[in-house]
């Protein structure tokens, strides 16, 4: 095993924020070659690469950036661009920071130290932009309407419910886009009192909002579909994973080559088993930690399969006269799918181009 130290001439290490960045070039044993502090924007990211043009020890340089996806993603693009090799540093334990204090400089030489010490070929890479980062947008947008939708469904339906016996029946079941439609169209009457008229003014703006809300869920769903055969043709057509949690998985995995194996991607989502056992009994629990969005996707797929799946339920009765409870069913169908999903993944050709 090859540490990163061995196969470079220089690690940067770089402490991001909202308006600087502060760097540090040393030597892959960790000696100081320079520090320097330069804007977070176009001028300063060139003002960066030249910098590190006349101070790096050699052409073989490994950048460390805390926060590729936040404050650090423009630096970690004009890196990539430029052929440096960059690594997603991890946030400094307690531990790191013990006796050291906490400043700029400190963090940025924080950054160099945990690159040092990395499996060369286990190193941690930023997400991939690009499509992956359409799927992460669409999914953020995805997640804002879905919430925002939910209560003004909420508060439409109690104020139905207060109506009525019409706006009472409206109420009852699932607000479909043709109920929605007759609220929007539904006059006011005209003996109406002010809080009648307040009332039926609120419901037609709830409707028009839940209804808009509907049809952009609908073109959300439409536009992840698209990206996600393309990235992945097939994904979705197999049994239980639908556009958005084929879109998760995607999301999560990045690239290949982020995630070593499909043991390093079922950690990633929390499938992995976690040892239980005790005495004479041995046996394996939920792990809950991990990317919980990517844990939510596997439990709605498994979820699906265990209800309509010919080849699930056939498992499911399998394992339980084996002695097997249902949640431990579950962890097991979870880390298969974990494993299906790397594998479609790590063999599609767009995943692996936005690798290079």
């Amino acid at each position: 095993m090859a540490m990163l130290s061995e196969v470079v001439d220089g690690v940067i290490g770089a402490d991001t924020h909202r308006d600087t960045n502060e760097l540090e070039i040393a030597h892959p044993s960790g000696a100081v070659i320079a520090t320097a502090q330069f804007g977070n924007d176009g001028a300063g990211y060139a003002a960066t690469l030249a910098w590190i043009a006349a101070h790096a020890p050699g052409p073989r340089l490994a950048l460390s950036i805390e926060g590729t996806r936040s404050y650090g993603i423009g630096l970690a693009r004009a890196a990539t661009a430029a052929g440096i090799a960059v690594i997603e540093a991890e946030q400094p334990t307690r531990k790191a920071r013990r006796g050291k204090g906490k400043s700029d400089p400190i963090d940025a030489h924080l950054a160099v130290l945990y690159a040092i010490g990395l499996d060369a070929e286990k190193l941690p890479t930023p997400r991939a932009d690009g499509d992956r980062e359409a799927l992460r947008i669409l999914l953020c947008a995805r997640e804002e309407m879905t919430t925002t939708s939910t209560g003004q469904t909420n508060r439409l339906k109690a104020l139905l419910r207060d109506g009525d016996d019409t706006d009472r029946r409206l109420a009852r079941g699932k607000l479909t886009l043709t109920k929605l439609s007759a609220l929007v169209n539904q006059g006011q009457p005209r003996d109406a009192t002010r809080a009648q008229a307040i009332r039926h003014g609120e419901i037609h703006r709830l409707a028009v909002a839940v209804r808009d809300a509907t049809h952009a869920l609908a073109t959300n769903r439409k536009q992840l579909a698209g990206i996600c055969q393309d990235l992945v043709p097939g994904l979705i057509d197999q049994h239980g994973i639908g556009p958005v949690s084929a879109a998760q998985a995607i999301v999560s995995f990045s690239h290949a080559g982020r995630c070593r194996s499909d043991a390093a991607y079922a950690k990633l989502a929390g499938s992995s088993p976690i040892e239980a056992s005790s005495g004479q009994i041995t046996r394996h629990r939920l792990n809950r930690g991990g990317d919980r969005a990517l844990n939510k996707a596997l439990h709605i797929i498994a979820v699906t399969r265990m209800r309509d799946d010919p080849a699930t339920r056939a498992y499911i009765a399998r394992r339980t006269a084996e002695g097997k409870s249902e949640r431990e069913i579950r962890r097991c169908l979870k880390r298969y799918i974990t494993r299906q999903l790397y594998r479609a993944m790590t063999a599609a050709p767009a995943l692996a181009a936005a690798s290079r």
